[in-house]
C-alpha cells in the first residue's frame, strides 16, 4: 500500500548539468533533486526509463538508496546521440514520486567529429596592434530543418547569427581556457533559425584572450597565436551539411577594435543590419582563409557566459571639473547598452569611461592602471539597443563624453551585468542592515568575478586566475552557487600545465597567459590549489570524480612541485607570499607582514599532505594513503620543533599563525590551550581589528567560534574601523575590496599599484555566516548528513540561511524572542540532519522542524579590548 507523501522530482540533471546538451560523457551520471515536506523520507529504489530513437524503452528498476550521480544503465551513448531519460524514486515508507524527465544530448567524440570543417579567418594584421574583429559569412540551402545542431568554436571570441538572429544569448564564447591544451566548444539548437530553402550564416570573431593583450606591466599579445578564427559545422539529422572553409567569405564590420582592457570601438557608420541574412547586398567580401586547425583537447562548455541582470542608472551628476558622470549603485561587471541613438552629427562620437569608484567627485581611473576600460561610439547609424561585443568592463561609474548633459536622460543607459551562468544554491539573511550588506557585496563580488574562469579582479589590467584567491574563496563559492562545471573545468586546466608545462607546478595564474615572465614559482596556498579545491568541490557536490580527476595533480605538487629542504619543509630559502595583503603590510609591498610566509608555507604543507592522505584511501590507494600519513606525522614533528614553542606560543605571533595552527589542527591539547588563549589577547589587543590576509581571512572567525571564543568572532565581524569588513561597508562598498583601505577614510584612493575594489577572495568570511550565525555545515560530501547548529550572538537577533544542495533545500531560521531562541528548519528527503542548540542534540529526518529552547545571552559581550597606548586614543566602534 502507497502511503501519501509530499515527495517530488524538482529538477532531474545530468553530469552537472539542467539541460543535458552536449554531453561529454557516453555514460552520464543521473542526479534527482528532490522538493516537499514528505517527514523522514528516504529512498530505497528509483527506475530508470531511457528512450532511443526507434527503438524500444529501456526500463532499469535498481535497489539503491542513491540519488545524486547515479551509474548510467544503458548502454554507452554513441557522438551527438539524443535520448530521453525518465527517472521515479521510491520510498523506504512505500511512497513513490512522478516520473521526472529530461533529454540528454552527447557532445561531439571520436576521431572525425568535426568532419570537414576548417578553422578559418581573416587577413593577416600587425602583430603589436590589438586584432579588428571581423565577420564571415556562408549562403547555404537546405529542405529538412527538424533536429538543427550547430557546433563552434573559436580560436578568439565569436558570436554567430542564422538569417540575422542570434543563435544563443551566451556571450564571450567560447571562453577562456588553456587554449595549448583544452579548447570549449558549444552546441547550439538552430532548427527554429533555419527556413526551407536559402540560409545564411554569420560570425562576427573578436580576439578576445587568444590573441588580445593580457597580464599587467604592459602584459603581451599573442600568447596562444596571432589570427583569431572560426571552426563551426551545422548537423541536420545527424549529417553535416556546412563546414567552415575556404568557400566562406570575410569582410571587417562596424567594429573597429574590441579589447578586454580597452574597450570597443565602433563606427556605427559601417554597421549593416541585414549582412548576415539573404537579403544582403554588401560589398567587399573577400575569400576566407583558413588556418591549421586547433590540436587541443575539445570539450564540451556547460558553464558559458551570459547577460544575468540590467541594473538601471541612479543618478546622473557633473563633476567639479564638469564631466557627466552615472551611477548604477552597484559595482558590477558587464556593459553599458544605448536604448536610443545619442544626439549629435553623423562623425561625432560618444564615448563611456568605466571605474569602480570616485575620488574627489571624479572618476577613479588611477586603480585601473594602463587599460583605458572604454567604449568609443561614432554617431550616424542606428544605435538603439547598441552593446560592446567583445569586452568587459569593472565599473560603478561611467563617464559619458560628447552625449549633452542636458539631454542624457536615466533611461537612455543601463548596465548589463554579465557573468557565468551559474546556478544560485545560497542565501543568507539577518537582523543586522550592514552584515547583510556585507553578504550582498560577496555574492556581487563573486559574481563579477566568476566571469569564465575565476579572475582576481574584473576592472584593471590583469583580470586573471589567480590560483591562490580561488583556493581560498572555493567552499564559500560553491555554497552560494553551483560552480561544479565551471572550477572542474578549471582545475583539468590547472593540471594540465602544471603536468606537462611546468613539472609538477601549479601556474600561479590559470590559465597561465605570464609564461613570458619566466617559469612559475613554487609557491604555498596558491599552489595548494591543486589539492584543497578539488576537495572543496568534492564535499560540496558528492563528485568523487573531481578527486579521480585531479589526483595526479595532488601527487605531482607533493611530489615534485613543492620545493624542500632536508627536513621535508619549505625551502626556507624561497620567497612565498605568506599572508599577502595583511593590513600591516606596506601599500607596495602586500607580502611583507607580521606572519612569517615559512610558518604560513609549512602550515599549509602540513595540512595538504593530510588530505591527500585522506584522498587517496577515499579513492583506494591504501598505500598511498598510509604513506602521506606518516609523512605528515614526520613533518609535523619537525614544524612544531621548528615553530611551536613547547607551551604553545608559534614563532610567529600573529592572528594569522594561531589561527593556522588552530584550524590544520596541528598543535597538542595543551599547546592549544595555550594558543586559543595567546590568540584571544592579540584580537583584543588589536581592538577586534582584522589582522590577517589571504592566509588567515577565510578561517579567522570560525577558529574564534570553534575555540569557545564566539563573543570574539562576532566583535570581529562587528568592528566598524578599518581593517574591518564593515569598514568597507560603511565606506559604500557594493563589493569584496582587494585592500582593506582600498578607499581611506578621507575618501581617497589607497595609493599602492594594487588596489581594486572587487576582490572576491576576503569575502571568504561569508562561510561564517553560513555556517555559524545561520547554522549550516555539511557532514558528508554533497551534504548528504548536515549539522543545523546557529549560534547566535553580538547583536544579531534573527537570521536565515538556506542552501539547495544535490538532495533539495536546507533551511535554518532563528530568531530571538522572550529569552527563546526559536528555530525552524527544514532537512530535504533523503537526507538527515544532526541538530544542535542549547539542551538539543538530536539527529532528524527529512521535513520541516520547529525547536524551542531557552536563550541565555554571553555574559561576555561586548568583550573589552586591551589598550595600551597612552596617546593615541582608543577607538572602540561597534557596528
Amino acid at each position: 500500500m502507497t502511503i501519501p507523501q509530499d515527495i517530488a522530482i524538482a529538477k532531474l540533471t545530468c553530469e552537472h548539468s539542467s539541460t543535458g546538451h552536449g554531453v561529454d560523457n557516453p555514460t552520464p551520471r543521473l542526479t534527482w533533486r528532490f522538493e516537499g515536506n514528505a517527514v523522514d523520507w528516504y529512498q530505497s529504489a528509483y527506475d530508470i526509463r531511457v528512450t532511443r530513437h526507434g527503438q524500444p524503452t529501456e526500463d532499469y528498476s535498481v535497489d539503491s538508496t542513491d540519488s545524486v550521480l547515479v551509474p548510467w544503465p544503458s548502454r554507452p551513448l554513441a557522438s551527438k546521440e539524443r535520448v530521453r531519460v525518465s527517472v521515479k524514486a521510491h520510498g523506504k515508507d512505500g511512497s513513490s514520486t512522478a516520473w521526472a524527465s529530461m533529454t540528454i544530448e552527447a557532445g561531439l567524440w571520436g576521431d572525425n567529429a568535426w568532419g570537414k570543417a576548417k578553422m578559418i579567418t581573416c587577413e593577416s594584421q600587425p602583430l603589436d596592434q590589438p586584432k579588428r574583429p571581423f565577420l564571415v559569412r556562408r549562403k547555404f540551402r537546405v529542405e529538412n530543418i527538424e533536429h538543427a545542431r550547430l557546433y563552434a568554436t573559436a580560436c578568439g571570441v565569436y558570436e554567430i547569427e542564422i538569417n540575422g538572429h542570434k543563435v544563443s544569448d551566451q556571450v564571450l564564447a567560447p571562453g577562456w581556457t588553456s587554449y595549448r591544451h583544452r579548447l570549449a566548444y558549444q552546441t547550439y539548437d538552430v532548427s527554429h533559425l533555419l527556413v526551407k530553402g536559402d540560409n545564411v550564416l554569420g560570425a562576427c570573431v573578436g580576439e578576445g584572450w587568444y590573441n588580445g593583450r593580457l597580464g599587467f606591466a604592459g602584459g603581451k599579445r599573442n600568447i596562444y597565436g596571432n589570427r583569431h578564427g572560426i571552426i563551426a559545422q551545422l548537423v541536420i539529422g545527424g549529417e553535416a551539411v556546412l563546414s567552415t572553409d575556404e568557400t566562406w567569405v570575410w569582410k571587417y564590420g562596424p567594429i573597429v577594435t574590441s579589447e578586454l582592457y580597452d574597450g570597443e570601438v565602433f563606427d556605427s557608420r559601417q554597421q549593416e543590419r541585414s549582412w548576415s541574412t539573404v537579403k544582403s547586398r554588401s560589398t567587399g567580401w573577400e575569400k576566407a582563409q583558413v588556418v591549421p586547425s586547433p590540436t587541443s583537447t575539445m570539450f564540451s562548455d556547460r558553464s558559458p557566459v551570459k547577460r544575468m541582470g540590467t541594473v538601471a542608472a541612479k543618478t546622473i551628476t557633473r563633476s567639479p571639473s564638469g564631466k557627466t558622470l552615472i551611477d548604477f549603485g552597484q559595482n558590477l561587471v558587464g556593459w553599458l547598452r544605448m536604448n536610443r541613438t545619442p544626439p549629435g552629427e553623423q562623425g561625432s562620437q560618444v564615448t563611456l569611461i568605466h571605474a569602480e569608484v570616485l575620488e574627489n567627485g571624479e572618476l577613479g581611473v588611477r586603480p585601473l592602471r594602463i587599460a583605458k576600460c572604454r567604449d568609443v561610439v561614432t554617431l550616424g547609424g542606428d544605435l538603439a539597443g547598441w552593446e560592446p561585443k567583445f569586452t568587459f568592463h569593472g565599473f560603478r561609474y561611467a563617464q559619458v563624453e560628447g552625449w549633452p548633459y542636458e539631454e542624457l536622460k536615466l533611461e537612455d543607459l543601463d548596465a548589463i551585468v554579465v557573468h557565468t551562468d551559474m546556478e544560485r544554491l545560497g542565501h543568507f539573511e539577518c537582523s543586522h542592515p550592514l552584515i547583510n550588506q556585507l553578504h550582498s557585496n560577496v555574492v556581487w563580488g563573486m559574481k563579477g568575478n566568476f566571469l569564465s574562469v575565476p579572475t582576481d579582479c574584473p576592472q584593471r589590467d590583469e583580470r586573471l586566475g589567480w590560483t591562490g584567491d580561488l583556493q581560498v574563496f572555493a567552499k564559500t563559492a560553491s555554497f552560494l552557487y553551483d560552480t561544479s562545471s565551471m572550477l572542474s573545468a578549471w582545475l583539468e586546466d590547472v593540471a594540465a600545465e602544471q603536468l606537462e608545462d611546468n613539472g609538477g607546478v601549479p601556474s600561479l595564474v590559470v590559465p597561465n597567459c605570464l609564461g613570458h615572465l619566466g617559469p612559475p614559482q613554487a609557491l604555498a596556498v596558491w599552489g595548494d590549489v591543486a589539492v584543497l579545491t578539488p576537495w572543496d568541490l568534492y564535499n560540496a557536490s558528492g563528485d568523487r570524480c573531481v578527486l579521480e580527476q585531479q589526483y595526479e595533480s595532488m601527487i605531482a605538487w607533493l611530489a615534485k612541485g613543492i620545493k624542500r629542504s632536508s627536513t621535508g619543509l619549505w625551502d626556507e630559502n624561497l620567497w612565498q607570499f605568506g599572508d599577502w595583503l595583511a593590513p600591516d603590510a606596506p601599500p607596495d609591498f602586500p607580502g611583507d607582514c607580521r606572519t612569517d610566509p615559512q610558518f604560513v608555507a609549512n602550515a599549509y604543507l602540513l595540512h595538504v599532505t593530510r588530505q591527500v592522505s585522506r584522498i587517496s584511501e577515499i579513492l583506494g590507494h591504501k598505500e598511498e594513503s598510509v604513506r602521506y600519513a606518516q609523512q605528515y606525522d614526520r613533518l609535523r614533528a619537525t614544524f612544531l620543533a621548528e615553530f611551536i614553542s613547547p607551551n604553545g606560543r608559534p614563532v610567529s605571533d600573529s592572528q594569522t599563525a594561531i589561527a593556522l595552527a588552530l584550524h590544520f589542527n596541528i598543535l597538542g591539547e595543551a599547546q592549544r590551550q595555550a594558543a586559543v588563549k595567546r590568540l584571544e589577547y592579540l584580537v583584543k589587543q588589536n581592538v577586534f581589528k582584522v589582522g590577517t590576509g589571504f592566509a588567515g581571512t577565510p578561517i579567522i572567525l570560525d577558529v574564534l567560534a570553534a575555540n569557545d571564543c564566539l563573543h570574539l568572532a562576532y566583535r570581529m565581524l562587528q568592528e566598524k574601523q578599518c581593517p574591518s569588513w564593515l569598514y568597507c561597508v560603511s565606506q559604500g562598498a557594493t563589493t569584496i575590496w582587494e585592500r582593506w583601505d582600498s578607499m581611506m577614510q578621507d575618501g581617497t584612493i589607497n595609493p599602492g599599484e594594487m588596489t581594486s575594489f572587487n576582490h572576491y577572495a576576503l569575502g571568504a568570511v561569508a562561510n561564517f555566516m553560513h555556517s555559524t550565525i545561520g547554522g549550516i555545515t555539511l557532514l558528508e560530501p554533497g551534504w548528504k548528513r548536515v549539522l543545523i547548529s546557529p549560534r547566535p550572538g553580538g547583536t544579531v537577533t534573527s537570521a536565515t540561511v538556506s542552501h539547495v544542495s544535490p538532495y533539495g533545500t536546507i533551511e535554518c531560521s532563528w530568531v530571538i524572542k522572550n529569552q527563546e531562541v526559536i528555530v525552524h528548519v527544514v532537512v530535504p528527503p533523503n537526507t538527515s540532519a544532526r541538530v544542535v542548540l542549547p539542551g538539543v542534540d538530536v539527529e532528524v529526518g527529512s521535513g520541516k522542524k520547529r525547536f524551542v529552547t531557552k536563550w541565555e545571552a554571553d555574559l561576555r559581550w561586548p568583550p573589552k579590548p586591551i589598550h595600551k597606548s597612552m596617546t593615541i586614543p582608543l577607538i572602540d566602534e561597534i557596528a
